[in-house]
């Protein structure tokens, strides 16, 4: 990829340090999907409540937050068990054809659920699935996530490949990989966080853009990659704490 390095002006690089710090708090969590994962016990569920919450995660929060909470009550608080014994499937009605979320049917959902039971029967967890495949960089845990649940008709609550900004898988690949945040679990050691890519979409191309990170509008990898590599200049290793400071200089 061919990349424009833009200079980041002093005040923008100062305004990006201090409003990450004063954003990463737990208080973060409250309304953020990130909560459902701090709501179980164990990484196994942990990894499956946080990956369904990204996958859901579009659109407005107060509607997809129920969804989410209905599963955390449907699984007792134990996802991972809930989905291995396969105990989800009582809570599928009989017209699958209804809409779950928006664009998202029953069907959709009730496939995404399916595919992931598969990954953990096989391979234990989530993590034990990437890590399995020799993953130790956000782009082949995308690729590889992408294309295994390509084989099954989730619609679009995972991107088929990894030609779209893949924002939500992003986000997941952040709350697995970072450690020493009150947000982010760091449950995944095996991959390098300096790797991690910016979870892109409207606000944050929006603000990268007003910020003068960026010139482009258009919500690709090839942007999200570039704006990465902006970031990593100021937060050299872990560009994805500038994820709260975008998230912070909108709300001045």
């Amino acid at each position: 990829m061919k990349s424009v390095k833009i200079h980041i002006k002093r005040a923008v690089r100062e305004l990006l340090i201090e409003q990450a710090g004063r954003c990463e708090t737990a208080a973060f969590m409250q309304g953020d999907p990130s909560w459902f994962m701090h709501h179980v016990q164990g990484q196994p569920s942990q990894e499956v409540m946080a990956f369904v919450a990204a996958s859901l995660s579009y659109g407005n929060r107060v509607a997809f937050r129920p969804k989410l909470q209905h599963m955390l009550d449907s699984s007792q608080g134990d996802p991972y068990q809930w989905l291995r014994s396969g105990a989800f499937a009582s809570t599928v009605p009989d017209d699958v054809s209804r809409s779950f979320y928006r664009l998202h049917t029953f069907h959709h959902m009730h496939t995404l659920l399916r595919a992931l039971q598969a990954m953990l029967r096989d391979y234990g967890t989530m993590g034990g699935y990437v890590s399995s495949q020799g993953c130790t960089t956000a782009m082949q845990a995308i690729e590889l996530l992408t294309g295994y649940f390509a084989q099954y008709d989730t619609g679009h609550l995972v991107p088929v490949n990894a030609k779209s900004s893949c924002k939500r898988l992003c986000m997941f690949l952040r709350w697995m990989v970072r450690d020493g945040s009150p947000v982010d679990l760091g449950i995944w050691p095996f991959i390098d966080k300096s790797t991690l890519i910016m979870p892109l979409d409207t606000h944050v191309l929006q603000e990268a853009r007003r910020l003068g990170l960026i010139k482009t509008k258009a919500a690709t990898m090839s942007t999200a990659l570039r704006l990465t590599e902006q970031l990593r200049r100021v937060f050299p290793g872990d560009p994805l704490k500038a994820d709260y400071a975008l998230f912070g200089s909108s709300v001045q």
